[in-house]
């Protein structure tokens, strides 16, 4: 795991190279702690910053092969290097070092942009082709590893965070207001758009080759589910199990393997639980397993982790998150995502990376994806119930299967049936809609957009987040099944987006973490997409084909837990006795106006009512946390840059207009 940038184009000159480059390796230094260099190439360049997993004595970065014939940066890992490399070698291949870089190397080497099919691994990667003059781009197919890319002139530079692309001169931060009505409606901007007006993010399973003055960026993996009408080849639940058991469990072995200890993520529920019993049980030495535990009874999950720990043997540490916690690593929070969140969820995850680091390990285990691959959301469930109501709209009874679904949330249970009914659609959403299952979250999350400014709502005026969103969905999309559909939209935008970057990569990263998904190896994943629906959300039971394949792994009272989302202390993370200076001036009608996204006078009596009771409703829970990260956005990016400007350009700046 790491992080690096570069550039290839013409709008450089050589004196401009080497450091332009050192600066884009230090704006991302916390992904790799352990080692830098640059590598100033004719026309090109890459730097690389390193986190030593693999290959930990040879595996500097850039790499070149053949004295610079091919170089690389590497950000990430390929997980079937040595079965890779065995068969390189048989082909006469020398290979030199012992790292998974070189094999994708001479990967490359052998097959060119082809070799992607081959890989299993989460990654993103810059490779330099001097004899094509070709510079190749890759990002791994769930989008795990981040990639973004932007161009000055005639020159396209690239990085693993967008830190390093304003590094650049000519390259400024502005926020896309586009990119913000996206994240107030979808929780993620919709790739290639970030947050950053003109920077583009490479998306999931996608390539881009540049040569020749022209860019290609073409998809070389996408998710895809079997039409309605197919017959599944899996009619036999049991042995379908047993192939889940056995892709999980080698997908796990894969992810274990490394040149330094390994380590597991460890929430109390289902997916995380099955991840470290099989790691436990791979694991020459006792598991470390690391957990968030809450001082909120509301959100805290600390008896199942325990119980888990306990069970497996493992050696478990807790990172405690109370009072005023989430306040404090805010603004960092802010400035590792890059972009605005609605929740405070990255933030506890952002103590426990620090917590992994301080005890010395270097990479984890999660169990993330599981909810997407095995529809194991509430939102899977509650789309199921929402066309169950529909086919009676005037029934009294069926609305009160909605408690059923969220007895973590004591305010909805209070509600009465005809609420349930009106705040989940029933009735009023088509089941043709392509984003049915996703209605409610997208009118609950859209409704703190009431808090935009004036001059934001004219620059939206005529824009919907949600027909851009509808735009991006593949033309087999109305052949798949219900669920499937829900499934493909928060596989393809929500996990990349929000649960793998902001929850994910980012958090991890900034305390030098490697995180590892097992449930995302693209061979369980595409398993997963053939499986009938039944068996994935069966009744009201979500992620039924995992709990039988993990029957023998787990204490019952975790393997037939309901599912509890992860969730941490929203806006009244900032207010009350731990009431940061930051959030005060970040909030005020000065800062506000300045900022021009809100409406100062709406914002103030939000801010005065969370500050005389906790706000209880989503929409004001994710105004509140939106608004806030928002203007700590532009404090950190947009301020940084203000701050900065008195500094002379550079001639490179000066010939492109900037």
């Amino acid at each position: 795991m790491c992080g690096f940038g570069g550039y290839f184009g013409s709008g450089l000159v050589d004196a401009e190279v080497k450091p332009l480059l050192e600066r884009m390796a230090s704006a991302v230094a916390h992904r790799g702690p352990d080692e830098r260099d640059v590598a100033v190439l004719a026309g090109a360049g890459l730097c690389h910053t390193r986190l030593a997993i693999v290959g930990l004595t040879d595996g500097q970065q850039p790499m070149s092969l053949d004295n610079g014939r091919l170089v690389i940066a590497f950000n990430g890992e390929i997980f079937n290097y040595v079965e890779l490399r065995d068969a390189l070698r048989a082909k006469g291949r020398v290979l030199r070092t012992s790292s998974d870089t070189e094999v994708l190397l001479h990967l490359y080497d052998e097959k060119g942009p082809d070799c992607l099919a081959e890989l299993n691994g989460d990654f993103a990667f810059a490779i330099w082709d001097a004899g094509r003059r070709r510079m190749f781009l890759a990002r791994d197919r769930m989008g795990v590893r981040p990639l973004f890319h932007t161009t000055v002139g005639d020159t396209l530079f690239f990085a693993s965070e967008v830190k390093a692309l304003l590094q650049v001169p000519g390259v400024e931060a502005e926020m896309d207001p586009f990119a913000l009505d996206q994240i107030f409606t979808l929780w993620t901007p919709i790739a290639p758009r970030t947050a950053f007006k003109g920077i583009h993010e490479l998306e999931p399973g996608h390539m881009m080759l540049v040569e020749e003055g022209r860019q290609a960026i073409r998809p070389y993996w996408s998710l895809c589910f079997p039409d309605l009408d197919a017959r599944s080849r899996h009619t036999d639940e049991r042995a379908a199990a047993e192939e889940l058991r056995a892709l999980l469990t080698d997908a796990t072995r894969l992810r274990l393997r490394a040149d330094v200890p390994v380590g597991a993520y460890l929430s109390g529920g289902l997916d995380s639980s099955v991840i470290s019993a099989l790691a436990a049980g791979m694991t020459p030495e006792t598991l470390h397993t690391f957990s968030v535990a809450f001082d909120s009874a509301e959100h805290d999950e600390s008896a199942f982790q325990e119980e888990v720990a306990t069970a497996l043997g493992t050696m478990h540490a807790t990172v405690r998150c109370g009072e005023g916690d989430i306040a404090t690593v805010f603004p960092d929070v802010i400035r590792f995502t890059e972009r605005p969140i609605l929740r405070t969820a990255p933030a506890p995850l952002f103590k426990l990376s620090a917590l992994v680091r301080e005890k010395g390990l270097k990479v984890v285990l999660t169990g993330e994806g599981a909810d997407e691959v095995f529809a194991g959301y509430d939102i899977f469930k509650e789309a199921r119930v929402r066309r169950f109501c529909a086919r009676q709209p005037g029934s009294r009874i069926r609305p009160h299967l909605f408690r059923k679904l969220y007895p973590y949330l004591p305010g909805l249970n209070r509600q009465s049936a005809a609420y349930l009914a009106a705040f989940f659609g029933t009735g009023t959403d088509s089941s043709e809609d392509p984003l049915f299952s996703h209605k409610p979250r997208i009118r609950a999350t859209g409704a703190a957009k009431l808090f935009f400014s004036a001059d934001l709502r004219a620059t939206l005026a005529g824009y919907d987040a949600t027909e851009e969103l509808a735009s991006r969905l593949p033309a087999e999309f109305p052949r798949w099944h219900p669920l499937h559909q829900a499934q493909y939209l928060e596989g393809r935008f929500l996990l990349p987006g929000y649960i793998l970057s902001s929850q994910g990569d980012r958090m991890a990263m900034a305390h030098g973490i490697e995180g590892r998904f097992p449930f995302l190896d693209h061979r369980l994943v595409e398993f997963a997409a053939t499986l009938p629906p039944e068996m994935k959300l069966k009744g009201l039971v979500e992620k039924h084909i995992l709990r039988e394949a993990a029957r023998d792994l787990l204490p019952e009272t975790i393997l037939r837990r309901t599912k509890q989302p992860y969730r941490a202390p929203d806006s009244q993370s900032f207010t009350g006795a731990g009431e940061k200076d930051y959030v005060r001036e970040a909030m005020s009608v000065k800062k506000l106006a300045a900022g021009g996204l809100f409406n100062p006078a709406s914002v103030t009596k939000l801010f005065a009512k969370s500050r005389q009771q906790p706000l209880s409703g989503f929409r004001d829970n994710a105004a509140f946390v939106g608004i806030l990260s928002s203007q700590l956005w532009l404090e950190t990016f947009t301020g940084s840059r203000l701050r900065a400007s008195q500094a002379p350009s550079s001639s490179f700046g000066d010939r492109n207009g900037r």
